[in-house]
């Protein structure tokens, strides 16, 4: 509706309560200021200054414009700088797919941290199962997997960083029947439940936890909800072993060993090198070398 040269003239008009003041400041005459003031005062059909001998005063309904005005001003100061980072490369979000096998509270670590670095930029997280970290990556969804575990299902242009091995506890609640077993076999463990997750890939083939023939499955959507069915006594489950380590140590699970078992998963980090941006190349710093990345989201 105004023009941002008309917006800070009235700005500059009050500031210094004068026409004169206002003019010398924009590298205009007085005339020509007071004109322009009487233009945007016909427009809105109310007076901003009252006019007195040596200078001009808002009036309320001045003081509520100029209120509005100079928050105009802040945004379209925002655009102009927010248009420039985008022209030279800048982008607005990053979009991270993280496997629900990373731990939860170095994700609230990661977002504190990216707020903390950057006032003009989203973080967007989404938590996926198996194939879904990938899927997220190949369609396009993310820019950034972390804790992608097996073979890498994809082709395309990806960085990759090593994660180290995700190990896995056969677990389960200590009144199980199968806790009490001399010797567990997967022709032993056919007969009992196993809690699975489900694969939340939309494209890519869905990937499946290890399970025997004809043997039962009961599906939930992550971690959470299978530590929660394994310790009501409703089936075994492997469980990633960072997860499963305070419930072992408190008594709620038991772990047994079972030979042919789950075999640890490599895990990694990758990224898009087609979707390379400053945002990106931080959080790449951030989390840092292997090492680093096992001790912090897996260990």
């Amino acid at each position: 509706m105004f023009a941002q040269s008309t917006l800070q003239m009235l700005d500059a008009v009050a500031r210094h309560g004068s026409f004169s003041a206002a003019a010398a400041q924009l590298h205009k005459v007085p005339s020509a200021i007071s004109y322009g003031v009487r233009q945007v005062e016909e427009q809105l059909g109310a007076t901003l200054f009252e006019r007195q001998h040596r200078k001009v005063v808002l009036t309320p309904a001045g003081a509520h414009f100029l209120e509005q005005a100079r928050q105009w001003l802040r945004e379209m100061e925002q655009v102009r700088l927010q248009t420039q980072r985008v022209a030279n490369g800048w982008q607005r979000s990053l979009r991270v797919a993280l496997d629900n096998v990373v731990k939860a509270d170095r994700i609230t670590a990661l977002v504190r941290d990216f707020y903390a670095a950057f006032d003009d930029a989203e973080l967007i997280l989404s938590i996926e199962v198996f194939n879904g970290v990938w899927d997220a990556l190949a369609e396009g969804r993310a820019d950034i997997a972390i804790g992608a575990t097996t073979a890498v299902p994809v082709g395309g242009d990806f960085g990759y960083r090593e994660m180290g091995e995700l190990d896995w506890a056969l677990v389960m609640a200590p009144s199980h029947p199968a806790s009490s077993m001399d010797r567990l076999t997967p022709e032993g463990i056919r007969r009992f439940p196993l809690i699975c997750l489900e694969d939340t890939a939309r494209t890519l083939p869905k990937r499946t936890t290890w399970l025997q023939d004809n043997q039962r499955r009961i599906m939930v959507p992550d971690w959470p909800n299978a530590q929660a069915c394994v310790q009501a006594g409703l089936g075994l489950n492997y469980m990633p072993r960072h997860l499963a380590r305070p419930l072992l140590a408190g008594g709620s699970l038991v772990e047994r060993t079972m030979t042919g078992g789950q075999r640890p998963s490599p895990c990694c980090l990758a990224w898009s090198r087609e979707r390379d941006s400053p945002l990106l190349q931080w959080l790449l710093d951030y989390l840092g070398e292997p090492a680093q990345l096992h001790k912090e989201w897996l260990a």
